[in-house]
């Protein structure tokens, strides 16, 4: 990694039994909120095997974080129950033919 953070992000999931994992490590933000979209809405994360995921960039500050039954949040404080393409309108979710 280089001493330049910006645009340096990383995406981690957590799991319901206290495990993490790195989905993403030091990717441009739009391939951060794609990454960060996409593990929101996992079949894992509808099922509670994921309960948190986050995107932090190069100096390790959490920008985005999804927290299972709270919703979204940038400070950690206020969530929104707004889905993730609300909150990121440059981030298309194809939806599911029904």
């Amino acid at each position: 990694m280089s001493d330049d953070y910006r645009g340096e992000f990383s995406v981690c999931q957590f799991f319901d039994d206290g495990m993490y994992e790195y989905v993403r490590r030091w990717v441009p933000a739009e391939e951060a909120v794609k990454a960060f979209a996409h593990y929101t809405s996992s079949v894992a994360a509808k099922t509670g095997v994921v309960e948190r995921v986050i995107i932090t960039d190069g100096g390790d500050f959490t920008n985005l974080e999804w927290v299972r039954g709270e919703g979204f949040t940038y400070d950690g404080v206020n969530y929104q129950q707004s889905p993730h393409t609300s909150l990121h309108p440059h981030v298309k979710v194809e939806e599911e033919d029904q």
